[in-house]
């Protein structure tokens, strides 16, 4: 009985938002440890401003706008496609995606780890911001739209290319990147770049950290990790850290 009790399963048809959200916050507050919502259509909001460390939300069907947004520390799992805005000012936690996801994941992001098995789509990770002692932190299996990382103030982005259609960033990746580091898995065509940043080869210190982030990444999709490892990685880093620092101050 102990054992059932730790899962909660929440149909979402037919619910509204805002309805379906409370059941998820009740569930919590009631102990369960995880908490499985099918039959998700385009909800938005789910797991918003929630922190309850140690807990699983595990979604099945497709999230709509902002999930995660304000998350304080929860697990999130979604076994699906997810729409805009994941993790939209994420502070804890981690989620990862059995799928692909749509434009602005990360926005504002400030702590925590994303992981998506697909592709994602424009300004990813946009204003990522390391926050205190936290380093977030986006693995994306395939590739990225435009703007991947514009004007990023911290964090690392990771993008690996497996199996993807087409270059791996689409243009103006880095574009006013002041901060953080973009991982590369295989050659970026230096037209599809924004002017701040400049490519390097990785380190000893870069390959330890893409090893840790990738073997957790690969656990979660049934990936060798030798397979993901066996391309040449490169780095993405800013010129300087106020690229547009003449534009504003006089």
């Amino acid at each position: 009985m102990e054992r059932e009790a730790r899962l909660k399963i929440v149909s979402a048809r037919g619910l509204h938002y805002r309805k379906l959200n409370e059941e998820i916050r009740k569930a919590l507050e009631e102990g369960y440890q995880q908490i499985r919502i099918i039959d998700v259509n385009g909800q938005r909001y789910i797991g918003d401003g929630l922190t309850f460390p140690d807990r699983i939300l595990e979604i099945y069907g497709t999230p709509g706008n902002d999930l995660g947004a304000f998350m304080n520390g929860l697990t999130v799992k979604v076994f699906g496609n997810a729409q805009d805005g994941v993790a939209n000012t994420m502070n804890d936690g981690e989620i990862v995606i059995y799928g692909s996801v749509g434009d602005l994941m990360g926005y504002g992001m400030r702590g925590g780890r994303i992981f998506i098995k697909g592709s994602a789509g424009y300004r990813t990770g946009i204003h990522m911001k390391e926050y205190e002692n936290k380093i977030p932190i986006i693995v994306i299996g395939e590739n990225a739209g435009d703007f991947l990382g514009e004007y990023m103030a911290g964090g690392r982005i990771i993008v690996l290319n497996l199996g993807a259609q087409g270059d791996i960033t689409g243009y103006f990746c880095g574009t006013g990147m002041h901060g953080g580091i973009i991982y590369i898995r295989g050659t970026v065509p230096e037209y599809k770049l924004g002017k701040e940043v400049k490519i390097l080869d990785v380190d000893r210190e870069d390959m330890e950290f893409l090893e840790e982030q990738l073997v957790d990444f690969t656990n979660y999709f049934d990936i060798p990790i030798d397979y993901v490892m066996s391309e040449r990685f490169y780095k993405l880093i800013p010129y300087n850290k106020r690229p547009y620092g003449r534009l504003y101050v006089y």
